[in-house]
């Protein structure tokens, strides 16, 4: 099957793959689109049959592990959903946080209004905490750390624009839909090898994973390079800040 995707493999045995997932690729079917690729089209027809255990947003990028039989999966799932399992996520915030870190405790609704967003929702929602730390500072936005203790719809997207501090290029949350070389170095002349935006996805990125083996019980950690547009993006960062 042809596809304009690549999957790197980051780690596969008898009961586990785990793949670092590009951005623009879903991760489960499509509900209303069934031809729109995803995740386990791609991967089937070389690894066989393979369950989804956890979901990353479309245009997230990062870890995600595959069990490769039912009884991998439930051992999987009872981790994710008993709160084994770290994440650890990379996202580049809009503005300079007045702190270095912080836990924001907020509950939320999913599926909110026509474009289905997630919202903070203090009565309704459900308990949702995500532990965030700023790596660097460069004046307009912020690298940062995040690591969601629960996992909630859009809940990093939701909790950093709750913060005013959206990630960057994150529209439905508040933020611009590219970020452009100029917007980093608008008095630069030096443009001519930036022929389009730096970034045009949220700038969003599942940057390790750590669990429990499901055959050896062993706790292992699986991690993700930054794909080249964050990368990119983060070393235009660097050289204005020096």
């Amino acid at each position: 099957m042809g596809s304009e995707f690549k999957i790197p493999i980051i780690w596969q045995d008898e009961n586990i793959l785990v793949i670092n997932k590009p951005a623009g690729l879903l991760a489960l079917p499509d509900g209303y689109d069934p031809t729109v690729v995803h995740v386990k089209e791609i991967l089937a027809p070389e690894y066989g049959r393979l369950w989804i255990v956890h979901r990353l947003d479309r245009f997230t990028s990062g870890v995600m592990v595959l069990a490769r039989s039912a009884a991998d999966h439930r051992h999987l799932n009872t981790q994710f959903q008993e709160r084994q399992v770290k994440k650890i996520y990379l996202a580049l915030a809009h503005g300079d946080p007045v702190w270095d870190s912080l836990i924001v405790d907020q509950p939320l609704t999913t599926n909110k209004g026509r474009r289905n967003r997630t919202v903070v929702d203090l009565h309704g929602g459900k308990p949702s905490i995500t532990h965030i730390q700023v790596l660097k500072r460069y004046g307009s936005c912020a690298l940062v750390e995040a690591v969601p203790q629960t996992g909630r719809r859009h809940q990093i997207r939701v909790h950093l624009a709750s913060l005013n501090h959206p990630i960057v290029c994150d529209s439905l949350y508040g933020s611009d839909k590219t970020l452009k070389f100029e917007d980093i170095f608008p008095t630069s002349a030096d443009q001519s090898h930036f022929s389009g935006p730096l970034l045009d996805r949220p700038a969003l990125h599942a940057r390790a994973l750590e669990l429990n083996h499901p055959a050896t019980g062993e706790r292992v950690v699986f991690e993700a390079p930054n794909p080249s547009d964050l990368q990119q993006s983060i070393d235009v960062l660097n050289a204005q800040t020096g």
